[in-house]
């Protein structure tokens, strides 16, 4: 009897056994799909991971089915999967539900697209029928002309086409058919877009400082498997990924592109798909599901993609011989994942895809290079450039030698004193709107809060509505006439009068992106405003949309949250207002400020590239600031080096490691001694790098109370053990009674 371990896409640590006939036996690998009983009545589709001898000492279960000849998850991927459930201790079943699509997941759960083709019948096949048919259609002169189009086509059509040429209904076909004229059947087709010719000579040829670049990065190659491109916005990054694309396709291997936003694909892709046509592919969580199938079905082909263009969740798709991956804005949080597990940071996946994992016997030969690129690099990052880990390369002038933007700082304190500030806008960058319009230039304004207004609030008794099921207060949002919470997603009606007082004196506080585009339509009436933010691209083809009509004009104020600040690139861009700095500085977060000067400098950089040098207006009440200085200087250095000198003071990372241990349960007091305890037995082990528990600024989550106890870790600790303490203090506390449904996870490497 032969027995095979199987991930299963259950929240449960481990794998599972079951027992194989001699004919299954002979049939499965590794990375196979295997349909398994599971419990009493559940049945799941798993994924093979070992096929062995060893006879449990429990009941096994049989295999109930192996759906494919071939394996869906490689051997690579299997070990990067194992990879990603240690270091960031999750279940291996959770990596299986984020990695595969849901298609691949379920017993029937993928269809291929199929469409309606029509061809003449059988009987059809001569001339002599065909006059027949003719004289039979001399009164119906609209089905004498789908006839007709069908034989002087003289192939089969779809339905759809022949219904468009012909202008026919569907009922008239179904008279043809019906005849005996014509016959229909289902054509499989596809979902993927195609994407033309490859035009590898519409790249553009590198200029000097590019040319200087990309020669380094492949001296830098030579040397480390991953390297950090350090350009200033607008330097003409992306032309060097393409060139590097190009080299790696032609060694014949593959290349994935990460991107930290949805919204970047989107100019990216057109940029890409002009060079590589249809060796081209895009992957993200906006495709549908079946999307998603089809792409991975096609990178396990003979016939793959060559590059694949996508968010974090690209880093699951198969690759064959992957050879180059890029990150491009590696500093961004957005390729953190947050919830559900795992928490995994793609940028630090994409490099364990480039490098020898762990578990894997195999050295150099098949693994991949990794370019890291951005102009604000994670402290992370850049550290380990310059201890030598990663090979650095810098980019220090603009495409074109356009200029950097100039920054002028706006005293919202000041202003506010006067009484000279008309709402969120101070004079200077009113003005400086007007006249940019004048000129038939292009603004964006970037305010990192969507909705209309943070909050509202009763003007008598101060009364500000909350959500029942998270400790927070509700955002307006105006066009909807509701109130949201936005970490449940739950509703509420705005009330007419204040529930606590019963005055009818509520007003709205702050200001939201939905509020900023009203106001902003007020003030300057000739402005064509657009807005981007979670709220509106929420379906597939917004982002397209947004970006389509501001990059054509017919958008020229775009108002948008942090989505804006990532890498986009518009020509006519002239002025950038940063209305609210002191809100991303007053985070309680030790990334603030690193936060901060990245979303600030990104921004920033979206002005003048190209033509003539940009306007930036950053509007603070807190000018005094260093990072506000080093922000409008562009002086990346000194703020890494002022950053720094804190980190190492206070036991943060890049010189020490961080994670979250969360712990979720519906009783405040429960979750309180669970917290308390959970942290004495930690501090048995590791001491004083224990800190906590204490109450997240959000303290109540889906009716959900948190504590969070925090690991401070030197680099070079063995991960692998503390993983073992934490499981064994996280059983030692879940096998007391009161505590079986308490929730506990962990964040490893938090953003």
């Amino acid at each position: 009897m032969r027995y095979v371990e199987v991930i299963l896409p259950v929240p449960l640590d481990g794998t599972f056994t079951y027992s194989l006939t001699d004919e299954q036996a002979d049939r499965v690998q590794a990375g196979m799909r295997v349909l398994v009983p599971f419990g009493a009545s559940k049945r799941y589709m798993g994924i093979a991971l070992r096929v062995h001898d060893e006879k449990p000492d429990f009941k096994v279960k049989p295999v109930v089915q192996l759906p494919d000849e071939e394996p869906v998850v490689l051997p690579r991927q299997l070990e990067l999967w194992q990879w990603i459930s240690r270091y960031y201790m999750s279940p291996i079943g959770e990596v299986y539900k984020a990695a595969l699509p849901s298609g691949l997941k379920a017993e029937e759960g993928y269809a291929p697209k199929t469409e309606t083709f029509v061809r003449l019948a059988d009987r059809m096949g001569d001339e002599r029928s065909l006059h027949i048919a003719f004289d039979i259609l001399k009164n119906s002169p609209t089905q004498s002309k789908v006839l007709t189009a069908m034989a002087e086509r003289g192939e089969d059509m779809a339905r759809d086409e022949l219904m468009n040429i012909t202008g026919c209904t569907a009922a008239t076909l179904k008279k043809l058919i019906d005849r005996g004229f014509l016959a229909t059947y289902e054509h499989e087709v596809g979902r993927l877009g195609q994407g033309g010719e490859p035009h590898p000579e519409l790249a553009k040829r590198l200029n000097t400082a590019q040319q200087d670049a990309y020669n380094n990065i492949l001296m830098q190659f030579m040397k480390r498997r991953v390297v950090l491109l350090h350009g200033v916005t607008s330097s003409g990054k992306t032309e060097i990924y393409i060139h590097l694309i190009q080299k790696t396709i032609d060694e014949g291997r593959q290349v994935l592109f990460l991107m930290p936003e949805i919204a970047l694909t989107v100019q990216m892709m057109e940029r890409l798909r002009r060079v590589f046509g249809n060796r081209l592919g895009i992957y993200h969580s906006r495709y549908s599901d079946a999307e998603r199938v089809e792409i991975w079905q096609k990178q396990l082909s003979r016939n793959p993609y060559d590059v694949i263009l996508g968010a974090r969740s690209a880093v699951f798709l198969p690759f064959q011989r992957l050879g180059l991956v890029i990150v491009d804005e590696e500093h961004e949080s957005s390729f953190k994942q947050q919830d559900p597990m795992p928490r995994y940071h793609a940028r630090d996946v994409a490099i364990m895809m480039g490098s020898p994992l762990p578990t894997s016997p195999r050295r150099g030969g098949d693994c991949a290079n990794v370019l890291l690129g951005t102009a604000t690099p994670s402290m992370e990052s850049y550290q380990n450039a310059q201890t030598g880990k990663y090979g650095l390369v810098s980019l220090t002038t603009r495409y074109q030698g356009i200029e950097l933007p100039e920054i002028q700082l706006i005293d919202v304190k000041d202003l506010q004193r006067r009484k000279m500030m008309r709402g969120p806008f101070s004079p200077q960058l009113i003005d400086a709107m007007r006249q940019t319009l004048r000129e038939d230039r292009q603004v964006i304004l970037f305010q990192n809060r969507r909705g209309f207004s943070p909050q509202i609030e009763c003007r008598t008794c101060g009364w500000v509505p909350r959500c029942k099921n998270c400790d927070v207060s509700l955002t307006w949002h105006k066009r909807l006439n509701i109130l949201t919470c936005h970490y449940c997603g739950y509703t509420y009606a705005i009330p007419d009068r204040c529930p606590a007082c019963e005055e009818k004196n509520l007003r709205s506080r702050g200001y939201g992106t939905e509020k900023i585009e009203d106001l902003v339509s007020d003030l300057l009436p000739e402005a064509r405003v657009a807005r981007m933010d979670l709220d509106t691209t929420r379906s597939r083809n917004a982002y397209e949309r947004i970006i389509s009509d501001f990059s054509a004009g017919r958008s020229n104020v775009l108002i948008g949250t942090q989505m804006i600040t990532k890498g986009l690139d518009f020509d006519r861009v002239q002025l950038v207002g940063i209305l609210d700095a002191d809100a991303m500085l007053n985070q309680p977060d030790f990334r603030a400020y690193e936060h901060a000067f990245m979303m600030m400098s990104q921004v920033a950089g979206r002005a003048g590239r190209k033509g003539r040098r940009g306007l930036v207006m950053l509007q603070t009440k807190n000018k005094e600031l260093p990072v506000i200085r080093q922000v409008i200087q562009h002086d990346y250095r000194s703020f890494y080096h002022d950053l720094l000198d804190e980190r190492r003071d206070f036991h943060y990372p890049p010189f020490y490691r961080l994670i979250y241990v969360y712990l979720k349960h519906r009783s405040d007091d429960v979750v309180d001694t669970a917290g308390i305890e959970m942290g004495s037995r930690l501090r048995q082990w590791f001491g004083q790098r224990v800190l906590g528990p204490d109450k997240p600024s959000v303290a109540k989550v889906k009716s959900l109370c948190i504590r969070k106890l925090v690991l401070k870790l030197e680099n070079g600790i063995d991960i692998w053990k503390v993983r073992q303490y934490l499981t064994l203090a996280q059983q030692q506390l879940m096998q007391q009674k009161r505590y079986a449904a308490l929730q506990v996870y962990y964040d490893v490497d938090p953003i």
